[in-house]
């Protein structure tokens, strides 16, 4: 009787092993088959997504340089405005300097003179009757 335990047990052990491997063999195939169906579907949408995040990419960066280039243009134009502004400045200063020294050739004289003696240099040029400098040809040192 001890024997028939014995082959029962191992039966019983038998049967467990074969239904393991039967449970794993039909996992595998499952596996295997879900693969089949489902991986090519799954490379389709994966390079899809790709396409789709390429061309994202893309966009973001054509607006990205669109807006760099009207960044770039409203900068020239408002340095622009500004160099108008600064030079209709400037004109209106010339005016007002220009207005102050008409028929004021004692004023003149005056800042000729004082920037003379200012400068500490010795050479001096005075215009003639052509308004043309005596040249320094004949200077001696």
């Amino acid at each position: 009787m001890n024997n028939i335990q014995k082959d029962d047990e191992d039966l019983y052990v038998i049967k467990f092993w074969v239904k393991l491997i039967l449970i794993i063999i039909f996992i595998i195939s499952f596996i295997i088959t879900l693969w089949l169906i489902i991986g090519p579907k799954y490379d389709i949408w994966e390079q899809e997504q790709s396409g789709k995040a390429e061309l994202s990419k893309a966009e973001s960066t054509r607006r990205i340089t669109v807006l760099e280039a009207q960044a770039k243009l409203d900068s020239a134009k408002l340095l622009g405005q500004a160099e108008i502004e600064r030079a209709k400045g400037v004109a209106q200063a010339n005016k007002i300097i220009g207005d102050s020294l008409k028929d004021n050739e004692s004023y003149l004289h005056y800042l000729w003179i004082n920037n003379m003696t200012n400068t500490g240099k010795e050479t001096v040029y005075i215009p003639t009757e052509a308004n043309l400098p005596i040249l320094e040809a004949g200077r001696h040192k």
